[in-house]
Protein backbone atom coordinates (compact mmCIF):
# COMPACT_ATOMS: atom_id res chain seq x y z
CA UNK A 1 0.00 0.00 0.00
CA UNK A 2 2.58 2.48 0.82
CA UNK A 3 4.63 2.29 -2.39
CA UNK A 4 1.28 2.52 -4.30
CA UNK A 5 0.74 6.05 -2.09
CA UNK A 6 3.94 7.65 -2.30
CA UNK A 7 3.13 6.94 -6.20
CA UNK A 8 0.49 8.60 -5.76
CA UNK A 9 2.18 11.68 -4.04
CA UNK A 10 4.45 11.85 -5.88
CA UNK A 11 2.80 12.05 -9.32
CA UNK A 12 0.41 14.25 -8.00
CA UNK A 13 2.81 16.89 -7.06
CA UNK A 14 4.23 17.53 -10.45
CA UNK A 15 0.83 17.01 -12.21
CA UNK A 16 -1.64 19.57 -11.01
CA UNK A 17 -4.39 17.74 -13.35
CA UNK A 18 -4.10 14.80 -10.64
CA UNK A 19 -6.61 14.54 -7.61
CA UNK A 20 -4.97 14.63 -4.11
CA UNK A 21 -4.48 11.26 -2.68
CA UNK A 22 -7.48 10.01 -0.95
CA UNK A 23 -4.96 9.42 2.50
CA UNK A 24 -4.49 12.95 2.50
CA UNK A 25 -8.05 14.33 0.90
CA UNK A 26 -8.86 16.28 4.06
CA UNK A 27 -5.45 18.38 4.11
CA UNK A 28 -6.19 19.57 -0.31
CA UNK A 29 -5.66 22.99 0.44
CA UNK A 30 -1.89 22.44 2.28
CA UNK A 31 -1.38 20.10 -0.81
CA UNK A 32 -1.93 22.00 -2.96
CA UNK A 33 0.50 24.84 -1.53
CA UNK A 34 3.18 22.45 -1.10
CA UNK A 35 2.63 21.26 -4.54
CA UNK A 36 3.28 25.09 -5.71
CA UNK A 37 6.09 25.08 -4.04
CA UNK A 38 8.05 21.44 -4.86
CA UNK A 39 6.82 23.28 -8.88
CA UNK A 40 8.39 26.73 -7.91
CA UNK A 41 11.74 25.05 -6.45
CA UNK A 42 12.29 22.86 -9.41
CA UNK A 43 11.63 25.96 -11.59
CA UNK A 44 13.98 27.79 -9.98
CA UNK A 45 16.68 24.81 -9.82
CA UNK A 46 16.89 24.57 -13.40
CA UNK A 47 16.98 28.26 -13.64
CA UNK A 48 19.74 28.35 -11.77
CA UNK A 49 21.64 25.43 -13.66
CA UNK A 50 20.66 27.43 -17.15
CA UNK A 51 20.81 30.93 -16.58
CA UNK A 52 22.35 31.81 -20.04
CA UNK A 53 19.17 29.51 -21.57
CA UNK A 54 16.73 31.58 -19.06
CA UNK A 55 18.03 35.06 -20.29
CA UNK A 56 17.85 33.98 -24.58
CA UNK A 57 13.80 33.19 -24.12
CA UNK A 58 12.92 35.01 -20.86
CA UNK A 59 11.22 34.33 -17.89
CA UNK A 60 7.66 34.34 -18.70
CA UNK A 61 9.23 31.59 -21.52
CA UNK A 62 11.50 29.29 -19.74
CA UNK A 63 8.76 29.02 -16.60
CA UNK A 64 6.66 27.68 -19.30
CA UNK A 65 9.07 25.24 -20.61
CA UNK A 66 10.11 24.62 -17.21
CA UNK A 67 7.13 23.68 -15.97
CA UNK A 68 6.12 20.67 -19.13
CA UNK A 69 10.12 19.60 -18.07
CA UNK A 70 9.27 19.17 -14.65
CA UNK A 71 6.01 17.17 -16.04
CA UNK A 72 7.89 14.91 -18.22
CA UNK A 73 11.03 14.36 -16.48
CA UNK A 74 10.22 14.38 -12.69
CA UNK A 75 13.29 14.20 -10.29
CA UNK A 76 14.59 10.72 -9.99
CA UNK A 77 17.46 11.60 -7.25
CA UNK A 78 16.73 13.53 -3.93
CA UNK A 79 20.18 15.20 -4.91
CA UNK A 80 19.21 18.63 -6.39
CA UNK A 81 22.32 18.99 -8.09
CA UNK A 82 21.62 16.24 -10.25
CA UNK A 83 18.57 17.40 -11.68
CA UNK A 84 17.91 18.74 -15.44
CA UNK A 85 20.63 16.30 -17.23
CA UNK A 86 18.03 15.78 -20.13
CA UNK A 87 16.60 19.35 -20.69
CA UNK A 88 18.59 19.93 -23.42
CA UNK A 89 16.90 16.90 -25.27
CA UNK A 90 13.72 17.96 -24.00
CA UNK A 91 14.24 21.62 -26.10
CA UNK A 92 15.43 19.65 -28.74
CA UNK A 93 11.54 18.02 -28.55
CA UNK A 94 9.78 21.17 -27.43
CA UNK A 95 8.29 22.66 -30.47
CA UNK A 96 7.86 26.28 -29.24
CA UNK A 97 11.60 26.64 -29.26
CA UNK A 98 12.04 25.51 -32.90
CA UNK A 99 12.72 29.38 -33.69
CA UNK A 100 15.74 29.24 -31.23
CA UNK A 101 17.54 26.23 -32.92
CA UNK A 102 20.97 26.73 -30.83
CA UNK A 103 19.00 26.64 -27.94
CA UNK A 104 19.45 23.05 -27.15
CA UNK A 105 23.13 23.13 -27.44
CA UNK A 106 23.12 26.52 -25.34
CA UNK A 107 22.04 24.02 -22.95
CA UNK A 108 24.15 21.38 -23.49
CA UNK A 109 26.90 23.75 -22.70
CA UNK A 110 25.90 25.13 -19.26
CA UNK A 111 24.74 21.30 -18.37
CA UNK A 112 28.89 20.64 -19.15
CA UNK A 113 29.75 23.60 -17.10
CA UNK A 114 27.90 21.97 -13.64
CA UNK A 115 28.96 19.08 -14.31
CA UNK A 116 32.69 20.19 -14.87
CA UNK A 117 32.04 22.11 -11.50
CA UNK A 118 31.04 19.11 -9.36
CA UNK A 119 33.75 17.16 -11.10
CA UNK A 120 36.63 15.21 -8.76
CA UNK A 121 39.54 17.33 -8.13
CA UNK A 122 43.13 16.04 -10.09
CA UNK A 123 46.20 17.59 -10.41
CA UNK A 124 47.35 18.82 -13.81
CA UNK A 125 51.03 17.75 -15.58
CA UNK A 126 52.69 20.08 -17.83
CA UNK A 127 53.87 19.06 -21.19
CA UNK A 128 57.68 18.34 -20.29
CA UNK A 129 55.99 14.66 -18.92
CA UNK A 130 55.76 14.21 -22.95
CA UNK A 131 59.71 14.61 -22.48
CA UNK A 132 59.92 11.64 -20.87
CA UNK A 133 58.64 9.69 -23.41
CA UNK A 134 60.77 7.74 -26.02
CA UNK A 135 60.39 9.73 -29.44
CA UNK A 136 59.60 6.61 -31.12
CA UNK A 137 56.95 5.81 -28.63
CA UNK A 138 54.98 9.17 -29.19
CA UNK A 139 52.86 8.35 -31.05
CA UNK A 140 51.13 5.57 -29.04
CA UNK A 141 50.25 7.56 -26.03
CA UNK A 142 47.15 8.67 -24.67
CA UNK A 143 46.21 11.40 -22.17
CA UNK A 144 44.46 11.29 -19.51
CA UNK A 145 42.35 13.84 -18.67
CA UNK A 146 41.31 16.02 -15.93
CA UNK A 147 37.62 14.56 -14.42
CA UNK A 148 36.55 18.09 -14.97
CA UNK A 149 37.02 17.86 -18.79
CA UNK A 150 33.98 18.14 -21.01
CA UNK A 151 34.07 18.85 -24.75
CA UNK A 152 30.66 20.09 -26.86
CA UNK A 153 31.30 20.38 -30.74
CA UNK A 154 27.98 22.44 -32.23
CA UNK A 155 26.86 23.43 -35.09
CA UNK A 156 26.26 26.88 -33.56
CA UNK A 157 28.06 29.34 -31.69
CA UNK A 158 27.48 28.32 -28.55
CA UNK A 159 30.95 29.15 -26.74
CA UNK A 160 30.44 32.86 -27.75
CA UNK A 161 26.57 33.28 -27.16
CA UNK A 162 27.98 31.28 -23.51
CA UNK A 163 30.29 34.52 -22.97
CA UNK A 164 28.59 37.59 -23.93
CA UNK A 165 26.14 36.90 -20.95
CA UNK A 166 28.59 36.50 -18.91
CA UNK A 167 28.49 40.09 -18.93
CA UNK A 168 25.84 42.43 -16.97
CA UNK A 169 24.71 43.18 -20.69
CA UNK A 170 24.31 40.61 -23.00
CA UNK A 171 25.83 41.86 -26.43
CA UNK A 172 25.03 39.48 -29.42
CA UNK A 173 25.24 41.88 -32.51
CA UNK A 174 28.78 40.21 -33.64
CA UNK A 175 28.06 36.95 -33.11
CA UNK A 176 28.38 34.98 -36.44
CA UNK A 177 26.20 32.24 -37.01
CA UNK A 178 28.93 28.96 -37.48
CA UNK A 179 29.82 26.05 -35.77
CA UNK A 180 32.23 26.26 -32.98
CA UNK A 181 33.79 23.97 -30.03
CA UNK A 182 33.99 24.21 -26.65
CA UNK A 183 36.39 23.47 -24.27
CA UNK A 184 35.14 23.04 -20.49
CA UNK A 185 37.93 22.33 -17.76
CA UNK A 186 38.39 23.09 -14.12
CA UNK A 187 41.95 22.57 -13.11
CA UNK A 188 41.61 24.29 -9.30
CA UNK A 189 38.88 25.88 -8.52
CA UNK A 190 37.09 28.14 -11.40
CA UNK A 191 35.67 26.73 -14.33
CA UNK A 192 36.87 27.87 -17.74
CA UNK A 193 35.61 27.58 -21.12
CA UNK A 194 37.65 27.77 -23.84
CA UNK A 195 37.49 28.26 -27.61
CA UNK A 196 38.73 25.98 -29.98
CA UNK A 197 38.91 25.66 -33.99
CA UNK A 198 37.23 22.70 -35.86
CA UNK A 199 40.58 21.22 -36.03
CA UNK A 200 41.18 21.53 -32.39
CA UNK A 201 38.19 20.42 -31.55
CA UNK A 202 38.20 17.01 -33.77
CA UNK A 203 41.61 16.48 -32.13
CA UNK A 204 40.61 16.91 -28.73
CA UNK A 205 37.78 14.87 -28.91
CA UNK A 206 39.73 11.60 -30.42
CA UNK A 207 42.37 12.18 -27.14
CA UNK A 208 38.85 12.12 -24.92
CA UNK A 209 37.94 9.14 -26.24
CA UNK A 210 41.31 7.05 -25.53
CA UNK A 211 42.73 7.33 -28.95
CA UNK A 212 46.70 7.34 -29.47
CA UNK A 213 48.40 10.69 -30.41
CA UNK A 214 49.16 9.64 -33.46
CA UNK A 215 46.01 8.00 -34.85
CA UNK A 216 44.16 11.93 -33.28
CA UNK A 217 47.30 13.16 -35.72
CA UNK A 218 46.54 11.40 -38.60
CA UNK A 219 42.74 12.36 -37.99
CA UNK A 220 43.64 15.88 -38.02
CA UNK A 221 45.61 15.89 -41.25
CA UNK A 222 42.80 14.00 -42.99
CA UNK A 223 40.42 16.43 -41.97
CA UNK A 224 42.39 19.36 -43.91
CA UNK A 225 42.76 21.57 -41.14
CA UNK A 226 45.13 24.57 -40.70
CA UNK A 227 44.86 23.39 -37.02
CA UNK A 228 48.80 23.81 -35.59
CA UNK A 229 48.73 20.17 -33.65
CA UNK A 230 51.67 21.64 -31.43
CA UNK A 231 50.06 24.48 -30.46
CA UNK A 232 46.37 21.99 -29.41
CA UNK A 233 48.75 20.08 -27.57
CA UNK A 234 50.60 22.76 -25.71
CA UNK A 235 47.09 24.69 -25.04
CA UNK A 236 45.46 21.66 -23.76
CA UNK A 237 48.19 21.19 -21.03
CA UNK A 238 48.30 24.92 -20.46
CA UNK A 239 44.78 25.10 -19.50
CA UNK A 240 45.34 22.06 -17.10
CA UNK A 241 43.34 19.12 -19.05
CA UNK A 242 45.88 16.60 -19.31
CA UNK A 243 46.76 14.88 -15.55
CA UNK A 244 49.10 11.50 -17.09
CA UNK A 245 49.94 9.77 -19.68
CA UNK A 246 50.00 6.12 -20.54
Amino acid sequence: MWPDLAGRFAQALITPSRPVPDAIVGEAARFAIYRNNVAVGLRDSLAATYPVVASLVGEAFFAEMARAFVAAEPPMSPILIEYGGGFADFIDRFRPADDLPYLSDVARLEWAWQESYHAADAAPVDIQILASVDPTELDGIRFIMHPSVRLLRSRWPVASIWEAHQQDVPDLSAIVLSPENALIVRPQLTVATHLLDEGAGAMVEMLMQGEPLGRAIDHLNDLDQETDFSACLTALFAVGAVVGIR
